[in-house]
């Protein structure tokens, strides 16, 4: 069952903006489309160069445009309008309720998200909110009674649709049982974890994440997780690894399989294009319960961290 009233025509609101995250301009681009010469002044110099790949019938999403932009300082959010063709800014979040079908949260600070998504969610207006959907406890509480209530909201990371990784993943039968699997990403587990850690969660069984713990420090985290059927999951966060982020290596019994995510465009296309077909449809892009246990990981790392590099169950992460 449709979540808005017009399948085919869908209003989104894209609400925030924070440092080091340009989502805003390049997930509104792939919706409407974008301005060249603006977007060449577009503070995240990768954007216009991956844009500028893309054939113009790339652009667009099943009659959905974002039609509303809200960022806390507004000359953002008049940037972002004039570089992805987005006719209103609004003055406020709360604005835009009545105005469009829909929210995008395109923030990636976890402990926020509650926050930001409340007055959507009063409202009644379905939601997509970048990863990680939380960092801590209560908040992942929170939207587990809210999910219980039947508000529609969706999370996840991008970087599950990487065409490299997704296509390694129809290999698997060339090395046997999988032992071990490493994946690196940039900055920092609370913020970037959840991009190595959902990359490899499709690779195993829902439900049999046991252990994590987590070494290293704010620049330099490394997780080492456990899963019940004797995988070993390495990821690292390093704050600086911007030529080797996002690289994944599987080891099996027999052999080997490496990727590294590069199409990011295609990544952002196809998580954006499941939120729609949610709207369109009523069918979730991914399941809550395997949001819910990645939300419990993340948060495991966090807590191990906090212990000083103590092993710590995601069983122990209570969410009821």
């Amino acid at each position: 069952m449709a979540l808005v009233n017009n399948p085919q025509q869908i209003r989104l609101a894209m609400i925030g903006m924070v440092e080091g995250n340009g989502h805003p301009y390049s997930w509104s681009a792939i919706f409407n489309g974008y301005n060249k010469e603006a977007m060449a002044e577009c503070p995240f110099p990768v954007i216009p160069e991956y844009l500028a790949l893309q054939p113009p019938e790339a652009f667009g999403i099943n009659g959905a445009r974002v039609t509303h932009i809200w960022c806390e300082n507004r000359a953002e959010a008049e940037h972002v309008a004039k570089c992805s063709n987005i006719p209103h800014i609004a003055g406020s979040p709360e604005e835009v309720i009545g105005e469009v079908d829909a929210v995008i949260i395109p923030t990636d600070k976890g402990w926020e998200h509650v926050d930001r998504a409340r007055p959507f969610v009063e409202a009644g207006l379905p939601l997509l909110i970048d990863k990680p959907l939380t960092d801590n406890i209560e908040d992942l509480r929170t939207f587990v009674r809210w999910n219980r209530q039947g508000v529609p909201f969706v999370s996840s990371s991008p970087i599950r649709y990487s065409p490299e990784c997704v296509a390694l993943r129809s290999r698997m039968e060339l090395i046997g049982v999988p032992r071990l699997f490493t994946m690196t990403t940039v900055n920092s587990w609370e913020r970037y974890g959840i991009h190595a850690l959902e990359t490899v969660y499709p690779f195993l069984p829902r439900g049999g994440w046991q252990s994590v713990v987590h070494s290293g420090d704010e620049k330099a985290a490394i997780l080492h997780i456990r899963h019940e059927c004797r995988a070993e999951v390495v990821l690292a966060a390093i704050s600086d690894l911007v030529g080797g982020s996002l690289a994944l290596n599987v080891y099996g019994t027999k052999g080997l399989l490496s990727a590294q995510h590069k199409d990011t465009f295609l990544a952002f296309k196809t998580h954006l294009t499941g939120f729609i077909h949610y709207l369109q449809t009523g069918i979730r892009p991914v399941p809550f319960e395997e949001t819910a246990e990645l939300m419990k990981i993340i948060i495991a790392g966090v807590w191990s961290h906090e212990d000083g590099g103590e092993r710590v169950y995601v069983e122990d992460v209570d969410i009821e």
